[in-house]
């Protein structure tokens, strides 16, 4: 899985949203993207996305991909 984020804050509201959640936070933040991408907010869209990859990633209690 490729993640890309544009700033720490996305950490914070995947965290944000973790707390508030739970093990709900990452259909959260995809209702949220679908809420974006059906006002035409492709940004916003974007953003949710990869705020429910980081979430995802997060939730996992290994590492994921190349370890150095």
């Amino acid at each position: 899985m490729h993640l890309y984020l544009a700033d720490r804050s996305s950490v914070a509201v995947a965290q944000e949203l973790i707390a508030t959640f739970g093990d709900e936070a990452g259909v959260e933040a995809a209702t949220r993207a679908d809420r974006s991408r059906d006002l035409g907010n492709h940004i916003h869209f974007c953003r949710w996305r990869q705020i429910e990859r980081l979430i995802i990633l997060m939730s996992v209690g290994r590492a994921v991909g190349t370890v150095h």
